[in-house]
C-alpha cells in the first residue's frame, strides 16, 4: 500500500481476513491464467493443514479458500474486473500505473 500511497495510484483495499471474499469473485479468479499462483503454499495457514486438506487444494480448491482465505497469496491486484498480478513485484507493478 505504501508503494501505491507514494506514487498516488488509488487503490482499494479488501481485508481477506476481516471482509468475505464474495463466492462469484473467487470462482472468477480460480477460472482466470492466474489460479495456479493464488494459493500460498508458504503461510502458516497452509503448513498446518493436514495431508488430506492440501491435496484437496490441488483439485478442488474453492471450499479450502473460503474456508481459509489467508491462504490466498497477497496481494491479488485487480483492475476491477481482472487479475493484473498476484503476489508484489514491484517491477510488474510499473507496467499497472
Amino acid at each position: 500500500m505504501k508503494w501505491l500511497q507514494i506514487r498516488n495510484v488509488p487503490y482499494t483495499f479488501h481485508d481477506l481476513r476481516s471482509e468475505e471474499l464474495p463466492q462469484a469473485l473467487l470462482e472468477q479468479w480460480l477460472a482466470s491464467d492466474y489460479a495456479p499462483y493464488l494459493l500460498n503454499r508458504r503461510s502458516t495457514t497452509w503448513r498446518k493443514l493436514s495431508d488430506e486438506e492440501k491435496q484437496q487444494a490441488d483439485s478442488h480448491p474453492m471450499p479450502l479458500l473460503q474456508a481459509h482465505p489467508t491462504l490466498i497469496k497477497r496481494p491479488v491486484i485487480t483492475d476491477g474486473e481482472s487479475i493484473l498480478d498476484v503476489g508484489f513485484a514491484p517491477s510488474h507493478m510499473e507496467d499497472y500505473i
